[in-house]
């Protein structure tokens, strides 16, 4: 496919630090894509490898930007966002990939000009060769989903296309202040007013590392839920009395971060007060509640054979 201009253009933000081991690959998928009007806009971050030099290898569809020294990806990905000329907006970390015909496929469900996201599928993999679908035990939702994403955020970045107008509408793009839940809270206050659409075919791939496959950051994650939680009942009218089921629901999942980090940090006494004003009123925090009392390895079995509480790992950056 040669490119177009009644294909409206993709901006493909890429932001990389010292990326360089994955970074053509996953150029490359971006070059593949059977959809023909797009831009990479790349943001180094100030590597100090080769991830640079790897990028400015490629043709002028790859605008090449530099930052002066490291920020936090949030703002990374901030001021990658101030170079878009595109209609519609993707993102892909320099460590996935994406299927050739992901931007074909997803693009044409822009003609509803309700819908403000696009996603699809997504696999998990990694170096060993395993691999697994991420709405193969996951829920999701299209159309009206702000409620649905509040309460189980189901989005994967590099599955996501945004409209630009969308983007445009948000008073602020990535909120500086989270280094685990930027994703989500931007994708929310977008979902709140805009309909979501979905290609069910896998064609993202989010690569895992075992690094990334920990608890070590249990507590950041339920410290930035509370402060969406806040955020979201100042700038949404009526917000708490709109979704209080769902803020409910939010709180649980909040006390059970915190109990899974109180457990996996030896201290079963602490997880169960976590979770305790809950047990009667959600099955997931009696069922934590309870396995408290086992030993540490039978609940951790238990545990993670129920997968009553799943964090998407967010890849090396």
């Amino acid at each position: 496919m040669k490119p177009d201009k009644k294909y409206p253009l993709v901006s493909v933000i890429m932001n990389c630090l010292d990326g360089e081991r994955y970074l053509r690959e996953a150029i490359d998928s971006v070059y593949a894509q059977t959809y023909p009007n797009w831009e990479i806009i790349f943001w180094d971050n100030a590597s100090t490898d080769s991830s640079g030099e790897i990028a400015r290898s490629y043709d002028e569809r790859l605008r090449y930007f530099r930052g002066a020294e490291t920020v936090p990806l949030g703002a990374a990905r901030n001021r990658a966002l101030e170079q878009v000329r595109g209609e519609y907006i993707a993102f892909l970390d320099c460590d996935d990939l994406w299927l050739p015909q992901k931007l074909e496929k997803q693009v044409p469900l822009f003609e509803n000009p309700k819908v403000g996201i696009a996603f699809c599928d997504t696999i998990y993999f990694n170096d060993q060769g395993e691999q697994e679908r991420l709405y193969g035990r996951k829920k999701y939702c299209v159309g009206h989903c702000f409620s649905a994403m509040f309460t189980n955020y189901f989005l994967s970045l590099p599955s996501v296309v945004v409209r630009r107008k969308a983007l445009a509408e948000q008073q602020e793009w990535f909120d500086l202040r989270f280094n685990m839940n930027e994703d989500p809270d931007l994708l929310l206050r977008i979902a709140y007013k805009w309909e979501i659409a979905m290609v069910a075919d896998p064609l993202a791939k989010w690569r895992m590392h075992p690094a990334s496959l920990t608890w070590r950051h249990g507590s950041q994650f339920a410290d930035e839920y509370e402060a969406m939680l806040d955020k979201y009942q100042g700038i949404f009218p009526e917000f708490s009395t709109r979704f209080a089921v769902e803020i409910r629901q939010l709180k649980v999942t909040i006390a059970l971060i915190r109990a899974r980090n109180s457990w996996m940090s030896g201290n079963p006494a602490a997880a169960r007060k976590q979770v305790a004003p809950h047990i009667f009123s959600n099955i997931r925090a009696l069922i934590y509640y309870t396995i408290t009392f086992f030993p540490r390895d039978i609940a951790n079995a238990i545990i993670n054979k129920l997968s009553v509480i799943r964090i998407t790992p967010a890849a090396d950056r």
